[in-house]
């Protein structure tokens, strides 16, 4: 993925959020979680995901929601304004 043109990319925006998640999967999945589009609110820009194994419980995960895939998403993606994290259920 080029970083660069995901923010001036034409594809739908939930397909970029997809690509930008793709990146930060990897790392995310060397510590045992990962994490999962539940939606985008195109009228919002609210990004709502799901963190599941080893991030479900983890008490890092707000932090790594909030420093580390929220603050990229929205500098990729300008129409992303927040991203919140939903329980498993």
């Amino acid at each position: 993925m080029n970083d660069a043109t995901t923010s001036t990319s034409t594809r739908p925006t939930r397909d970029r959020i997809e690509d930008v998640l793709a990146s930060i999967r990897p790392a995310i999945r060397a510590d045992g979680g990962d994490i999962e589009l539940v939606e985008f609110d195109e009228l919002t820009g609210v990004v709502r995901i799901r963190m599941v194994g080893a991030c479900y419980a983890c008490p890092m995960s707000t932090l790594t929601l909030k420093a580390g895939i929220e603050q990229r998403l929205r500098m990729l993606i300008p129409e992303v304004s927040r991203v919140e994290s939903e329980e498993t259920g």
